[in-house]
């Protein structure tokens, strides 16, 4: 077990040519960022204060990067085994951050715990390093507040949406593809060790997010005009543009119905 003092949380680094970055928690998130980093020729060095997490996290990695190349869906132009190469796990926080420009949390959503590893990581770098979160849910504000160097921090979250195309992007590129085979409900099981694994990670924040919704939007013409005006960006509404848009969504629906029915359901 860890000092009491230290909080329980996981660091990745990443390191391009002379320059490196530090990502922190060795869970799904932070192993799809060492992937991702990696894909892009980063050096990537995990570290925890359990060695057993590092240990499975380049076992998830490897598998995980692997079946991209087999699949052939593998980021960049590095085979599989190159961006292995570039993972390797480290014993102390200090070696992680040693050198890096860029630190990216990916702890659980608990408010204390994101404050004590950031409170922690201020104390130990310089006025040019980038401190980054993944949080989906907390403010930025709370997150930073008091820190020396809170002018460097930022949130940087996988599925952060801002315009009207974001969100199209993220359900197409995102969490369409597995909603095409397993529902919400499932994909909440998967992404955690099962259902009540996942609500006690992340329950308290799903609360948090709902109770800030407002009252059922009264889709007032300048909202509508603005995301039509977006949406006309992609496909104009004239009969010609939109016919031709129909027809290749049916397309790729009568494709994927014929994929889904040559899989085994599982």
């Amino acid at each position: 077990m860890p000092p009491a003092s230290e909080p329980r949380w996981k660091c990745q680094s990443f390191r391009v040519g002379n320059m490196k970055s530090v990502c922190g928690a060795v869970g799904l998130i932070g192993q799809n960022w060492a992937m991702l980093f990696a894909s892009g020729g980063f050096r990537v060095k995990l570290y925890d204060i359990e060695q057993q997490q590092i240990t499975d996290a380049l076992d998830n990695i490897r598998q995980g990067t692997k079946l991209l190349e087999q699949s052939g869906s593998l980021r960049g132009s590095l085979s599989a085994e190159q961006q292995l190469s570039r993972i390797t796990g480290c014993s102390t926080l200090q070696e992680a951050i040693e050198g890096a420009m860029h630190i990216q949390e990916c702890v659980p959503e608990d408010l204390g715990l994101k404050r004590k590893v950031f409170a922690q990581l201020d104390g130990l770098i310089g006025d040019d390093v980038v401190l980054s979160s993944s949080t989906s849910t907390l403010l930025p504000s709370k997150l930073f507040a008091g820190l020396a160097h809170v002018k460097q921090c930022i949130v940087a979250h996988p599925e952060g949406v801002v315009s009207p195309s974001d969100l199209d992007l993220v359900m197409s590129h995102g969490l369409g593809l597995r909603y095409a085979f397993i529902g919400p409900l499932e994909t909440m099981h998967l992404n955690a060790e099962g259902m009540l694994s996942y609500c006690d990670r992340y329950g308290e924040s799903i609360k948090r997010v709902l109770e800030t919704f407002g009252p059922i939007p009264d889709f007032s013409r300048a909202t509508v005009e603005k995301v039509h005006q977006t949406m006309c960006e992609k496909v104009p509404d004239d009969p010609e543009h939109l016919a031709a848009r129909r027809k290749w969504r049916d397309e790729c629906l009568i494709r994927l119905a014929a994929l889904k029915s040559q899989m085994q359901s599982q």
